[in-house]
C-alpha cells in the first residue's frame, strides 16, 4: 500500500503554509483529529463535561480499541495517560527494587527516563548499568546477554532515540528479556506512528508512547501497554478512585485491567482525539508509513551530505525519520530561527535529552529535521537549499 501524498496533504491544511520538519517534536494534526477534539469541546460547552462524556462513551472506548489494534494486544492491557513520561513512570515506579538490584539500559536512553532511574537508585539502593553499543551505534545484544544475572530486575530501552536517527533492535532485546524472565520496559515515544509496533514480536512487558509525535494526535496524550501476565508483578505507584475501588474502611481493590495505571481526571477531548489519530494512522498502514518516512529521511541525509560544512550524525543499521546534523560555525538554535523566518520548522537536540550518547560522541548541540509521510521530496530540496543560503549569508 502506497501513500496518497495529495490526499494526505489536503487532509493536513497547514501543509500549504509551513514546511514542517519537526514531527519528532509534534506533528501537524490531520483534520480527522482536530475535528474530533473541537467537536467534543463544542459539545462539552453546550451540555456540560460529564454529560458530553456520557454521550461519547463509544468514541472513548474506541481509543482503547484502536490502540490495542495498533499494538496487537488486548484492550484490557491499555492505559490512557496524559503523556508518554507519565505512562513510562507509572510502569517504572511500580517495579519493586531493593539494594543491589540492577537496571540495564542503553547509551541512548532518554533524559526523563534516566532521571527517574537515578531517583529510584538513590531511594532503593538499586544500580543502573549501561549496555554498550555495537559498531553500528545501537545497543549490543551480545553484550546485554553477557550482563545478565539474577540481580537484573529490569531492562529499559528507548526504541527510537530523540537524536541520532537510530532504531534500536527492540525485538531482539525483548527475546533476551523474555527468555531470562526479566521485565522489559520499552519507550516507544518516537516509534509509535512512525513504524509498526507489535508487542508480541517486541516481547515487551510494558510499552509507553505519546500521541503528539508521529501518531499526529493532540498534545497532552499518552498511553501505556502492560502485558497481562506482568500486571500482577507490580502495583501502580499512586492510585485514585478510578484506578482502584474503595471497598471498606481499610481496604481497596485494584482495577482488574490496565486502568489501574490511569487517573480519573483526563482531557476527554484529547483522549477522543488520540483515538482518531490512531485510526487515521491505521487507515494509511504503518508499513506504508515506515517505508515513506525512511525513504524521505534517506533523501534528507543524501542532500545534507552534499552541503559543505554539514555533517550528518545518525547511527544504527536501521534508520528512522529523525535526521540529525551539525553545521560548522552555526548554532542550531540560530539556524532554527533562520528557518522559522522562512516558514520552515526544524528543531535541535542537546545533551540534556540523551546525555550519554552525545557526550560519548563529543556532541554539544545537534540540528534535528524529522520528516513524516505527508512531507514531500520537493520540501526536502527546498529545506536543503534554504540551509545552503543561510550558511552562506
Amino acid at each position: 500500500m502506497s501513500i496518497d501524498i495529495d490526499r494526505a496533504r489536503s487532509e493536513t491544511p497547514r501543509c500549504a503554509s509551513v514546511l514542517h520538519f519537526n514531527n519528532a517534536g509534534a506533528s501537524l494534526t490531520p483534520l480527522a483529529v482536530s475535528d474530533a477534539v473541537l467537536g467534543f469541546l463544542t459539545r462539552e460547552a453546550e451540555v456540560g463535561g460529564y454529560e458530553a462524556e456520557l454521550e461519547r462513551e463509544g468514541d472513548i472506548a474506541n481509543t482503547y480499541n484502536a490502540l490495542a489494534k495498533m499494538l496487537h494486544c488486548r484492550r484490557e492491557e491499555i492505559a490512557y495517560c496524559e503523556s508518554a513520561t507519565r505512562a513510562w513512570d507509572m510502569a517504572f515506579y511500580g517495579i519493586p527494587l531493593k539494594p543491589g538490584d540492577r537496571i540495564l539500559t542503553g547509551m541512548a536512553e532518554y533524559g526523563s527516563n534516566w532521571i527517574a532511574m537515578l531517583q529510584r537508585a538513590r531511594q532503593t539502593g538499586a544500580v543502573i548499568e549501561v549496555v554498550p553499543n555495537d559498531d553500528c551505534g545501537q545497543i549490543a545484544t551480545q553484550a546485554l546477554l553477557g550482563m545478565l544475572d539474577e540481580r537484573v530486575k529490569l531492562i529499559a530501552l528507548t526504541h527510537v532515540p530523540s537524536n541520532g536517527g537510530l532504531v534500536n533492535p527492540a525485538a531482539a532485546v525483548g527475546k533476551i528479556a523474555r527468555d531470562a524472565g526479566i521485565l522489559y520496559l520499552l519507550d516507544a515515544c518516537q516509534s509509535a506512528g512512525q513504524m509498526p509496533l507489535d508487542v508480541r514480536e517486541l516481547s515487551c512487558d510494558f510499552l509507553s508512547a505519546t500521541g503528539r509525535k508521529f501518531l499526529r494526535g493532540p498534545r497532552g496524550t499518552g498511553f501505556l501497554y502492560v502485558r497481562k501476565e506482568a500486571m500482577e508483578r507490580l502495583e501502580p505507584p499512586f492510585l485514585d478512585m478510578h484506578a482502584a475501588e474503595w471497598v471498606s474502611k481499610n481496604d481497596y481493590r485494584l482495577q482488574p485491567d490496565a486502568r489501574r495505571f490511569e487517573a480519573f481526571e483526563a482531557n476527554i477531548a484529547a483522549k477522543i482525539g488520540l483515538g482518531a489519530a490512531v485510526d487515521y494512522a491505521l487507515s494509511w498502514g504503518l508499513d506504508a508509513i515506515r517505508e515513506r518516512v525512511q525513504a524521505l529521511a534517506a533523501l534528507v541525509r543524501l542532500r545534507l551530505d552534499a552541503i559543505p560544512g554539514v555533517e550528518v550524525c545518525d547511527l544504527g543499521r536501521e534508520k528512522c525519520g529523525i535526521v540529525t546534523f551539525t553545521v560548522d560555525g552555526h548554532d542550531p538554535w540560530k539556524l532554527r530561527e533562520s528557518f522559522a523566518e522562512r516558514r520552515m520548522n526544524m528543531w535541535m537536540s542537546q545533551p540534556s535529552g540523551t546525555r550519554l550518547d552525545m557526550e560519548a560522541r563529543h556532541l554539544t548541540k545537534l540540528c534535528r529535521a524529522s520528516v513524516h509521510y505527508y512531507n514531500t521530496e520537493e520540501e526536502v530540496e527546498r529545506f536543503c537549499r534554504a540551509l545552503t543560503e543561510i550558511t552562506r549569508a
